[in-house]
């Protein structure tokens, strides 16, 4: 096989299906834009130590025009002695590679989608952790899916955390609440501080990233509503103040946070901070009389990243 073509919406999941791909040879990693014209050239001359040439190539849907072309090139005669893996990061679960590539890559190997199902992240986990060395329960791999989120890269990552914290011992949800405790806060800090910010996509992001992990959308909102109750404070005091008299003043506890509030309340009016947790108290009524927090929670935040005189 002298052609793969790996293709999904996961980078993660690529990179590692490919690497599982190519077993103990060492590959020639190649993002696309770090791509030279000639690349694949360089695979049709002999290896001075000859070991396998194995060239892996990631960030396809980034390729210019140009090169595209040289890649339909040697895909239309690749060298038998030699082995591409081609990494196509789909937009969306629809988005297939082009028709031209997927035939190439058939004719000189095979062609494979990469993803993996919410409802499959839990035996992901444990199979991970046993690879590990560690010893994973569903109802902890579960804890972690509700705790972290879907995000293969981050899961993965706590998997090592969790090994290396306990070791050959049996992790359950309480081991899991114990290593990652205060994550879904600093998520809501991360809201918070986008939508302030005015970054409408990136608080959108960090909303659908906490939905993802199953967090209550009353304590999202308690967290949205301390840090507008904090601004509403740091408003009301003169501009201009010394950080940390404005921290004692506000009731903060740290400098940093009195010049990041400052900051951030620079761009609304005071009127506007009113209105604003006025919208509060109504997402609060709307959750807890039985409102959608797929509806409410966005509306918020959209409100919160276009009020006030700088929108």
């Amino acid at each position: 096989m002298s052609v793969a073509l790996l293709w999904g919406e996961d980078p993660f999941l690529l990179r590692e299906a490919a690497l599982e791909l190519v077993g103990d040879d060492r590959p020639i990693e190649l993002d696309a834009a770090a791509w030279r014209r000639g690349e694949l050239r360089s695979l049709a001359s002999p290896s001075l130590f000859g070991e396998p040439r194995v060239l892996l190539l990631t960030g396809l849907r980034e390729l210019d025009h140009d090169q595209l072309g040289e890649l339909r090139a040697y895909l239309e005669a690749p060298d038998p002695d030699a082995r591409v893996v081609l990494c196509w990061e789909a937009a969306s679960a629809r988005g297939r590679p082009p028709a031209w590539l997927v035939r190439l890559a058939e004719a000189g190997g095979e062609v494979r989608q990469v993803a993996l199902a919410r409802r499959d992240l839990e035996p992901w986990l444990t199979r991970r952790a046993a690879a590990r060395g560690a010893r994973l329960t569903g109802p902890a791999a579960r804890a972690l899916v509700e705790t972290i989120g879907a995000d293969t890269a981050q899961l993965a990552a706590a998997v090592e955390q969790l090994a290396d914290a306990y070791g050959e011992a049996t992790v359950g949800p309480r081991e899991v609440h114990a290593q990652f405790r205060g994550l879904g806060e600093q998520k809501t800090w991360d809201l918070c501080d986008r939508a302030f910010a005015r970054d409408l996509p990136g608080a959108m992001r960090a909303l659908r990233s906490i939905e993802e992990t199953g967090a209550d959308p009353l304590l999202v909102l308690g967290g949205i509503a301390s840090r507008l109750r904090e601004l509403i404070r740091v408003r009301s005091l003169p501009d201009r103040l010394p950080p940390r008299e404005l921290a004692e003043r506000a009731g903060l506890r740290f400098e940093w946070q009195a010049r990041r509030l400052a900051q951030e309340a620079r761009g609304y009016a005071l009127e506007d901070l009113v209105r604003l947790h006025a919208r509060v108290v109504e997402a609060d009524r709307a959750l807890k009389s039985g409102g959608s927090a797929e509806v409410v929670l966005p509306l918020l935040v959209v409100a919160i990243a276009t009020e006030g005189r700088a929108a």
